[in-house]
């Protein structure tokens, strides 16, 4: 099974959209090589977002 994966790819195993994808890599830091997504590192740090407390935005 692949492990870099497109926007697309990812979007549809992840069950997002494929602009949800990119805005997350974004915000995250995962980086987008050459088209390509590594699958393991984002659902790493999405999960690591999620598990952080959200604090409170002024």
């Amino acid at each position: 099974m692949a492990n870099h994966l497109t926007p697309t790819e990812l979007a549809h195993e992840a069950g997002m959209e494929r602009q949800e994808v990119i805005l997350k890599c974004m915000e995250l830091g995962v980086p987008i090589f050459q088209g390509r997504i590594d699958k393991s590192l984002f659902i790493a740090n999405v999960r690591a977002e999620e598990e952080q407390p959200q604090t409170a935005r002024v």
